[in-house]
């Protein structure tokens, strides 16, 4: 999050105002999967914010991925 100018409230505004708009992939651990929620926050200048993560079946709880500018290409895992 540093390397890209990203904050805590960044996440947690995509968190509360984003959408998921590509079907969710399976995770490793069976029965949870691996979403990628995609809003602009009020810190982003209007790009689009990503956040990967994979909700717990303990909700409210989850794990956070990633999170990255939407306009960037995805790289590695």
């Amino acid at each position: 999050m540093e390397e890209r100018d990203l904050t805590a409230s960044d996440v947690l505004y995509v968190l509360r105002n984003g959408f998921v708009y590509k079907e969710a992939k399976p995770a490793k651990q069976r029965l949870l999967y691996v979403y990628a929620i995609n809003s602009p926050t009020p810190n982003s200048n209007k790009r689009d914010v990503r956040v990967i993560l994979i909700p717990s079946l303990q909700a409210p709880a989850a794990k956070i991925i990633s999170v990255m500018w939407a306009d960037e290409p995805m790289v590695g895992g």
